[in-house]
């Protein structure tokens, strides 16, 4: 008979990121993603003031880690990893006309 081995957790914690990593981080993964991330989310995600969040973006674009474009409808700034801007504008067009054709099939089926 086997004998029980005692319950522990098998965290490995390393040390925690700081806000900026972890805005960094939630940025980069959105562009691998296919999305942009609006500035605006990033105060109430990571529950940060709005200055802060701008603060954060600044440097982040400064370092050239991430790019901006504004939305062309609202003018709100969006995010996303170097690089990646036409890769994720190609993939929202995709999705927009996905959705657009789902509709437009619901509605003839009425």
């Amino acid at each position: 008979m086997s004998q029980k081995r005692p319950f522990r957790k098998f965290s490995k914690k390393g040390p925690s990121l700081t806000t900026e990593q972890k805005i960094e981080k939630f940025i980069l993964r959105n562009s691998d993603n296919g999305y942009f991330t609006k500035v605006s989310t990033i105060p109430y995600k990571f529950e940060i003031s709005e200055s802060k969040a701008w603060d954060v973006v600044g440097e982040l674009l400064s370092n050239g880690k991430i790019e901006s474009i504004h939305d062309e409808f609202s003018g709100e700034m969006k995010l996303c990893k170097t690089g990646q801007m036409y890769f994720i504008m190609n993939s929202e067009n995709k999705r927009k006309r996905q959705k657009s054709n789902n509709f437009k099939k619901k509605k003839s089926k009425l």
